[in-house]
């Protein structure tokens, strides 16, 4: 690992053969928002860029309601190789990729980290964890060896399939620009404090 990003990997080979590339979280090194998700799809593996298919559209959408732009988050994945026809990470694949996660949170030092989706999830709360029951709600998990602030979100690309999503995945993005207080959620302005003190 150089800095934030993994240049070099062989640990799975079954993604080893998948992937075209390793993709790397994207944006700032000291985000204090830190969005998390499963693995790269086909679009992030031509890319190179997580959540830019799709699915990225609509974290997007959603970020920019709360007054941020992508480029004000920093966004990466439990896995940073595409699983083979886009299938859930094996746990070893997990396992050997956790260790870049936690060292990348270690250093950005985020606020807030959001899982999109139950796989990052279930990854970071190391429990089942049923998403659509507890999006937006915020939970201490240790990651990296030290104690972090984690809220649940539904996938994003779950609105695409069920529109009664839409509004859960929303809520959770505005709950957690207030809590990080980041965006225009937070006091209606440009911005505030971080209010996870109160949790």
């Amino acid at each position: 690992m150089e800095g934030l990003d993994v240049v070099a990997c062989e640990r799975c080979p079954a993604l080893v053969d998948s992937r075209s590339r390793i993709v790397n979280g994207v944006g700032p090194a000291d985000a204090d928002l830190v969005f998390v998700g499963e693995a790269p799809g086909a679009t992030e593996d031509e890319r190179g860029e997580p959540f830019v298919g799709r699915s990225g559209d609509v974290l997007e959408a959603a970020l920019r309601d709360v007054g941020l732009a992508r480029s004000d988050v920093r966004i990466t994945n439990c896995v940073r190789c595409r699983p083979p026809e886009n299938r859930d990470p094996h746990v070893d694949e997990l396992d050997s990729c956790r260790g870049y996660l936690d060292a990348e949170i270690e250093r950005i030092d985020p606020e807030l980290l959001v899982t999109l989706g139950k796989v990052p999830s279930e990854q970071l709360l190391g429990r089942s964890v049923a998403v659509t029951k507890e999006a937006a709600e915020v939970h201490d998990a240790r990651v990296g060896g030290q104690s972090r602030r984690v809220l649940v979100s539904v996938h994003p690309a779950a609105t695409l399939y069920d529109a009664s999503q839409r509004e859960t995945f929303e809520v959770a993005i505005e709950t957690a620009a207030e809590l990080a207080g980041v965006g225009t959620a937070a006091d209606g302005g440009s911005g505030g404090q971080s209010r996870l003190g109160d949790y």
